[in-house]
C-alpha cells in the first residue's frame, strides 16, 4: 500500500532552522521514499510501512534531541506525488 504525507515541524525554540534541517536530512536518508520540501512543509511518498517507520524514527529523534517540538501531519492513502 502506498502513502503520501505532508508534514510541518515547529521546534519550540528560537534556533529553529537546525532542528528542521536535521529532520529533513533524516527523511532523505531512505532512498526508497521520495521527499519534496518547500517553504511551508515537506511531502513524503512511498510504501506505507517504510514511510511510517521513517516518520516514527524522525519524530523520536526530534523529541530526544530537541525536546519540545510540534508536528502537523496529513496522511493520504495512495501515491499522490506530483507528475
Amino acid at each position: 500500500m502506498k502513502l503520501s504525507i505532508e508534514i510541518s515541524k515547529y521546534p519550540l525554540t528560537s534556533d529553529y532552522i537546525e532542528p528542521i534541517k536535521g529532520f529533513i536530512e533524516l527523511l532523505n536518508s531512505n532512498p526508497n521514499v521520495l521527499v519534496i520540501t518547500n517553504t511551508l512543509s515537506t511531502q513524503v511518498f512511498g510504501d506505507y510501512d517504510e514511510v511510517m517507520a521513517l516518520l516514527q524514527q524522525g519524530i523520536r529523534w526530534s523529541f530526544e534531541r530537541y525536546g519540545k517540538v510540534v508536528f502537523v501531519v496529513k496522511f493520504l492513502h495512495g501515491d499522490l506525488r506530483p507528475c
